[in-house]
């Protein structure tokens, strides 16, 4: 194969590339997102806007210099030596499978490993090109994908239960837990802080290994030390005036709140606002003296006038004014107003969704056998929830957007160079294309997968999804260092599980849910990899007008 050779594979990768990061917006990122927006420590608009940077950053920043041409090693490259163009249909047709899968799982809103998907697709262009001894099917390949359906949920259960658990009985159910929360968050603070730059050093692949241990340890408990010192002097004073003082401060008040003046209580807003109201409605209901005829019908004399000089009108003018009246005629702003409308609709129709599925009959007993606590106390843990919201998007768009742009990387390097390659550079623009690409999937489709796994599995409050995504973030930082086989997808589902455990009954559980979750990560490798497989024997294998010749 000669450099510049089947620019079509090239082309036909960037469309499909695209999709499959669409795809993955849509369900790994919405994964992220779902029980910050389900407890209703973020609406969806703000999600989206958030993830938007930092999934964009993250993948841009701290994204893979370079990645394997074989994703995990998972089939041997050596085999494409002689034939690069090969390779190259074959990442083609992963992306194909892995996009295909990735689309159909966010439209019935099942949360899937997107890395799982690659990985099934890869191998299965791999058995169609050189049978099944061209795939790892020991610890390092298939198995360790395997143990991670049950390991990844059962770690990140465990965790995320201790940690709920020990807030609950810290702060949730003491008698007086506004008190006991208003101290307790600056320590909140630094452990998540601490755990959320151990966690983006380790799990960023462009930040990982750049600095000893020693010092990223250092570095994580400075940052953790003066977020919580911040916290304290800032932060906390704030949300006692909001929540023990009920006054109406401002979210921007927190970096001066020495120096804010006593402002209104929140009632008496709402009072101001309750009598201007009124004042309002009664201005427009009593009549001006100019309006006084205008009110009270025509004047007597116009009437007397019209009586004797005009005859009454024909059937024929009366219909006319009739249908003038019914049929108005719009300006050209009116339309080019409905028109911008109409377009808002289309390109807003996926953050104007109602995602948290409190409304939901079909849920409702499943809510109520949650134990609820004081929402003055919950008001505080979602500020913490944010924060670990925000670290694990921005982790997740510096690793798994390789899932994408990996494959794509790997067929512009043989494109350009003709040859395979142990290691493919990651050039910046594939990046930023991917990372657009995530953003858009979030931001249109991502509401599917939000409705599906936020309070559809159990009831979530800010102090329980902090539990969630804590926990979820722990699992991978520390199976991470272990070398266990873990999915971020998996741990955010079993991290929600064990926190719904903790209410002590199985009715808070959606159980058939969690059935039709588990069959997703079970179908993902499989199904990646037939429609992969599938597609590669057809281009490979199938007549050929080149080939008869």
């Amino acid at each position: 194969m000669n450099p510049l050779d089947f620019t079509w594979i090239f082309g036909v990768g960037m469309v499909v590339a695209f999709i499959d990061a669409y795809g993955i917006g849509a369900n790994d990122v919405a994964n992220s997102f779902a029980s910050s927006i389900s407890s209703g420590s973020l609406s969806l608009i703000q999600a989206v806007i958030i993830a938007c940077f930092t999934e964009f950053l993250g993948a841009l920043l701290l994204g893979s210099g370079v990645t394997k041409t074989i994703k995990s090693g998972i089939i041997d490259i050596d085999l494409f030596a002689e034939t690069p163009e090969m390779l190259m249909m074959g990442m083609m047709c992963a992306l194909i499978g892995s996009s295909t899968w990735v689309l159909t799982a966010t439209r019935f809103g099942w949360p899937v490993s997107t890395t799982h998907s690659i990985i099934g697709a890869i191998c299965g262009f791999g058995i169609a090109g050189f049978g099944g001894s061209a795939v790892d099917w020991t610890w390092d390949g298939i198995i360790q994908i395997v143990v991670s359906w049950f390991l990844s949920p059962a770690l990140a259960g465990v965790i995320a239960a201790i940690i709920y658990t020990i807030t609950k009985y810290a702060v949730l159910r003491r008698v007086d837990s506004v008190k006991w929360g208003l101290r307790l968050v600056p320590v909140y603070f630094f452990f998540t802080v601490t755990i959320a730059v151990f966690y983006i050093c380790f799990k960023a692949p462009g930040a990982s290994g750049v600095l000893p241990i020693e010092h990223i340890i250092a570095i994580a408990f400075g940052c953790g030390g003066a977020i919580g010192i911040y916290m304290a002097l800032f932060l906390c004073p704030w949300l006692k005036r909001v929540v023990v003082d009920r006054e109406d401060v401002k979210w921007y008040h927190i970096p001066i709140i020495w120096w804010v003046p006593k402002q209104r209580t929140i009632e008496e807003g709402l009072e101001a606002a309750r009598r201007e109201l009124e004042e309002a409605q009664a201005n427009q209901q009593i009549p001006k003296a100019d309006d006084e005829e205008k009110v009270a019908g025509e004047p007597i004399s116009e009437k007397l006038a019209s009586a004797e000089g005009h005859s009454e009108p024909s059937f024929t003018a009366v219909n006319d004014e009739s249908k003038s009246i019914q049929e108005p005629t719009k300006t050209f702003r009116e339309r080019a107003f409905q028109i911008k409308e109409r377009v808002m609709a289309v390109l807003l129709h996926g953050i104007r969704q109602d995602v948290r599925n409190l409304s939901n009959d079909k849920l409702s007993k499943m809510h109520q056998a949650a134990e609820m606590y004081d929402d003055d106390v919950e008001f505080m843990f979602s500020y913490l929830q944010i924060l670990t919201a925000i670290v694990a998007s921005f982790a997740h768009g510096s690793n798994d957007v390789s899932n994408a742009v990996g494959p794509l990387a790997t067929i512009f390097d043989i494109w350009q160079k003709g040859t395979v390659g142990g290691e493919s550079p990651v050039p910046v623009w594939v990046l930023v294309y991917g990372g657009i690409a995530i953003d858009i999937g979030l931001a249109t489709m991502g509401y599917r997968l939000m409705r599906a796994l936020g309070n559809n599995i159990t009831r979530l409050t800010p102090s329980r999804g902090f539990s969630v995504e804590l926990g979820a973030a722990l699992t991978v930082l520390t199976a991470s260092q272990l070398e266990l086989p873990v999915s971020s997808t998996h741990c955010i589902v079993g991290a929600t599980v064990g926190v719904g455990l903790c209410n002590g009954s199985l009715r808070a559980i959606n159980w058939k849910m969690l059935g039709f979750t588990f069959l997703g990560w079970v179908c993902t490798l499989p199904v990646a990899g037939v429609i992969s497989g599938l597609i590669y024997a057809f281009c490979a294998y199938g007549p050929s007008f080149v080939y008869l010749r």
